[in-house]
């Protein structure tokens, strides 16, 4: 007996505390991809690739000079 009045008192509680109408849904703006720990390092590895190209074009046109002076 005591726990039946005890659900229904629970029920009628929870009943009491909603407001019956759901908040209106708050227009959002498309968020932008988030920063992760790893940006500064994918930032770093990409430089040090495009240094390393740098520096193979810069080789390849030294054998190139070497090449066509006979060494």
């Amino acid at each position: 007996m005591r726990i039946g009045i005890l659900l229904a008192a629970t029920a009628l509680a929870l009943v009491a505390c909603s407001s019956g109408k759901a908040p209106p849904p708050q227009a959002q703006a498309p968020t932008p991809p988030e920063k992760t720990i790893y940006d500064t390092q994918i930032k770093a590895l990409q430089r040090a690739k495009d240094v390393q190209k740098t520096v193979d074009k810069q080789k390849a046109d030294a054998d190139k000079k070497l090449d066509d002076a006979g060494g």
